[in-house]
């Protein structure tokens, strides 16, 4: 039995007290009220799990408390009574939002399974809300970390095609979270409580990958003992993310074509035809353009899906964002390992935002938590790191002429003085800002800027 806290409105407070008595004894904690004024402080002062309101109050009906408990918690259930029941105004009350309605006099069996409805109902609309802002943490926007001007403007894009049937390509390196990007889109769009189906194209053969996406028909070849539904079949009203698109062969991209033009296709070996309502999204790490110059991928198809373009910027190419992803994986890898860090030494943090980071946010995934499994302390410091960060590993390019001869932090020096004028910038002067965005206090700003010779009037003069 589901047990909650109630409030009971009736201005007879013999039965009012006759009900409280009787829920009380089956666990609810039961609050009253006999008035619509003393229901309304009540229910503006605290969240009730159900409300049970008698519709002929002495100052205003029960359905100024209907309308009360929608506006001020529009998830907790109101059971309306009355002892002058009418069909007229049960419409009303439910037109209005009331969850049921009985009359007068209350048999105990029939208001307790009310109750009990009522309390299931309010339990799974938490459980769905709370299912919800799961979803939107885990793959909504604010899955995606970054402060950086390249990622403020993929998130105004992403919220600008979300709710279209707009087919969207996501270009960028591998490890940059073009998976993640194609979810948020998914998730902010109308499209959310339906299937989002991912194909790996390039994990797959052709002829299986033909067979994946469009479903077989039994005996349409070898080993195909039964039909089998593909996954644009699947993802029916929802979204379809093929990811690696640049590998499909020139017969495959013939009917994705199609899809795309028709929204329709006849499975591998079948004639009936199949139509889906579905919102297409493509990622690929290679340049189209390049590939459909050297005849390797259809010129029409890509004109098809190259309606809106979404571009990964490289972890390198937003540095200033590594100590937002570096705080945000080791929240998740220290919870899930039972420790307790607090962050990243200055020093760690310098040597990661040096790093090329050719596997992206991926490798930057691997490299927090592995430092949190090695590090034995309450901070990851530089001993925590893979070597080749350490010691510097593949660093940013750097023209050969800079090196003229000196040592590597010499050879950085360049790059750091430029980084450090862009944040700037972007901040506008200010070194409060620029030195979080940084990840660095603002004594260290300062006196990196003192050893660059950085200067807001020097800057105006260049």
């Amino acid at each position: 039995m589901i047990t909650g806290n109630l409030l009971l409105v009736d201005d007879d407070k013999f039965i009012l007290e006759a009900m409280a008595d009787y829920l009380r004894g089956l666990g609810h904690r039961t609050e009253t009220a006999q008035s619509c004024q003393e229901a309304l402080v009540r229910i503006a002062e605290y969240p009730f799990d159900a409300v049970v309101c008698d519709v002929n109050l002495p100052d205003e009906d029960g359905l100024h408390v209907l309308e009360f408990v929608r506006q001020q918690w529009p998830d907790t259930p109101c059971i309306l009574i009355t002892g002058f029941g009418t069909i007229e105004s049960a419409v009303e009350a439910i037109r209005i939002g009331a969850f049921d309605y009985l009359s007068k006099p209350l048999i105990d069996d029939e208001l307790h399974f009310c109750i009990q409805k009522a309390l299931g109902q309010r339990m799974v609309v938490k459980e769905n809300s709370s299912l919800r802002a799961q979803l939107n943490q885990r793959f909504g926007l604010g899955s995606i970390i970054g402060r950086d001007y390249k990622m403020v403007k993929m998130f105004d894009l992403i919220e600008s095609v979300a709710d279209t049937r707009t087919t969207v390509l996501v270009l960028g390196e591998s490890g940059t979270g073009k998976t993640m990007t194609a979810r948020s889109i998914h998730q902010l769009s109308t499209r959310r409580d339906k299937p989002f189906v991912e194909v790996a194209c390039g994990a797959l053969p052709d002829t299986l990958l033909e067979s994946e996406l469009f479903g077989h028909v039994a005996g349409s070849f070898t080993g195909a003992i039964h039909d089998k539904m593909g996954k644009f079949l699947q993802a029916d009203g929802g979204t379809i993310f093929l990811d690696e698109i640049a590998t499909a062969s020139p017969s495959l991209q013939v009917k994705l074509l199609r899809v795309l033009q028709d929204r329709e296709f006849e499975p591998v070996g079948g004639t009936k035809t199949h139509k889906v309502d579905i919102r297409l999204i493509l990622a690929t790490n290679l340049d189209l353009e390049a590939q459909v110059a050297a005849g390797k991928f259809r010129q029409d198809l890509y004109y098809r899906i190259n309606v809106i373009t979404l571009t990964q910027p490289p972890l390198r190419e937003r540095i200033c964002d590594i100590p937002l992803l570096l705080q945000h994986y080791l929240q998740e890898f220290t919870t899930q390992n039972g420790k307790t860090i607090s962050g990243f030494t200055e020093s760690a943090i310098e040597l990661l935002q040096r790093y090329n980071w050719p596997g992206n946010v991926r490798e930057l995934t691997n490299v927090v938590e592995r430092a949190v499994v090695l590090c034995k302390r309450n901070v990851i410091s530089p001993e925590d790191l893979p070597e080749g960060i350490r010691k510097g590993g593949v660093t940013f390019d750097v023209p050969q002429a800079t090196f003229g001869g000196n040592n590597l932090k010499s050879a950085l020096a360049d790059p750091e003085r430029q980084i450090i004028i862009e944040a700037l910038e972007k901040n506008g002067w200010n070194r409060q800002h620029t030195a979080g965005m940084l990840g660095i206090n603002r004594t260290t700003l300062y006196k990196k800027m003192k050893r660059y010779g950085i200067d807001f009037e020097k800057q105006l003069v260049h």
